[in-house]
């Protein structure tokens, strides 16, 4: 039976970096690498990036440094069972970091 969730990624603004919280993430970030956010949902992931935008249950770098969804990192895992898309919204966010990105996940 197929899963009923996704895990997604969003696009942020690099402004997002002058948030002392989102750098201290992200201590490896190779300056001019995309900053992103990793998330996981049961909506479509244009719902919730729509729920982000709007401040429902928003996390505060999607609302205010949100730009579009990064689909080409995301959508080949989905869809997913909610363990599934626990474990995996953790291990991309990781993998994104590895490679100089700056990351935020819950």
């Amino acid at each position: 039976m197929p899963g009923q969730y996704s895990v997604y990624v969003v696009a942020l603004e690099a402004d997002a970096l002058k948030h002392a919280s989102f750098r201290e993430a992200n201590p490896n970030h190779i300056p001019g690498k995309p900053c992103l956010y990793v998330g996981m949902t049961s909506k479509t992931p244009d719902e919730r990036f729509q729920q982000h935008k709007s401040g429902y249950k928003a996390s505060k770098y999607v609302k205010r440094y949100g730009k579009w969804l990064r689909r080409r990192l995301y959508e080949h895992h989905n869809p997913l069972t909610h363990d599934q898309a626990v474990e995996l919204e953790v291990t991309l966010a990781e993998s994104l970091r590895d490679k100089g990105y700056a990351v935020w996940q819950k």
